[in-house]
């Protein structure tokens, strides 16, 4: 352990009881000892605090948030200690997933090589395991955001591959503390959903690379805390945090492309799929407020 890099661990938990002992059970078997556990815990209500208690490795230090700050603001939060803790680099994870006992040392091994500053495992599904979630992923020009490589597909071989990518979620990725110290840390206006994406454009453009090692693998129980693609949680930040995202990062002269482009999307699912109307209205003021967000970011700035 003397000889190993030191690392922080970052999970963000928010009504986490119901994954975080398979969390847990995976982290505190790793082969790779020196590590940090930053649990920043967004105001739980439910059983996620005194589960936790029952690990008393010192290895585990609990930040507790009097309220819901945020996914994007709870990694920072356990970025800022990190750093503050000397911590070499930092590893961002979801803890609805479960994985092998060589992930850290994997992801470790792999940020060590010239030119790595960030890695990621293969994320496959949790509930259908030769299933991948995400193989890395690349930013999309045409709908102004972030894909996956091999979304849905089976673990048959074909993204075996390990090579750099222009993006993946943060789902679990470890960083060099060096990227932080240049670019920042995430954006906290987004709370949830496209500050990964916000995070990787910006590192991406101060030349920051990012690889995918296929041989590290996670299992991800997929929306397990946020409801799924549909909840109305999931469409107002999603829609609300794409709009921020186009405002933010592309030039002016392509706004009006996009924003017309979001509100056909919305009507014509509206239409196409004959959704609800509380679901397109929804989805509008959610438009708005992203409109709202990135003009009083603008002011505060």
């Amino acid at each position: 352990m003397v000889n190993e890099a030191l690392i922080g661990v970052v999970t963000v938990t928010f009504n986490s009881a119901s994954v975080i002992h398979g969390f847990m059970d995976s982290l505190l078997k790793q082969k790779h000892r020196a590590f940090i556990l930053y649990v920043v815990d967004n105001a739980s209500s439910d059983e996620t605090l005194p589960y936790l208690a029952e690990y008393p490795d010192p290895r585990i230090v609990i930040v507790r948030s009097s309220t819901n700050v945020g996914v994007a603001e709870g990694n920072n939060i356990g970025i800022r200690a990190s750093m503050k803790d000397g911590c070499t680099s930092v590893l961002l994870i979801n803890n609805d997933t479960v994985f092998d006992s060589n992930l850290l040392s994997q992801l470790e091994s792999r940020l060590q090589t010239p030119g790595c500053d960030m890695v990621v495992p293969k994320i496959l599904y949790f509930d259908t395991p030769d299933r991948i979630w995400a193989a890395g992923g690349y930013f999309s020009r045409l709908e102004a955001t972030s894909r996956h490589f091999g979304y849905g597909k089976k673990d048959d071989g074909r993204f075996d591959q390990s090579r750099s990518v222009q993006y993946s979620p943060t789902c679990c990725m470890l960083i060099k503390r060096a990227v932080f110290e240049q670019i920042g840390l995430m954006d906290a206006n987004y709370f949830v959903y496209f500050d990964d994406t916000d995070f990787c454009c910006r590192a991406r453009r101060h030349g920051f690379g990012i690889f995918y090692l296929s041989s590290a693998r996670v299992w991800h129980k997929v929306s397990s805390l946020t409801g799924g693609g549909e909840s109305d949680f999931t469409l107002h930040y999603y829609t609300r945090n794409q709009v921020y995202y186009v405002l933010k990062h592309l030039p002016r002269w392509q706004w009006l492309y996009y924003l017309l482009f979001f509100q056909a999307r919305i009507f014509a699912k509206y239409i196409l799929l004959s959704r609800k109307l509380t679901a397109l209205w929804l989805e509008e003021k959610a438009f708005f407020a992203g409109v709202s967000l990135f003009y009083s970011r603008r002011v505060a700035d």
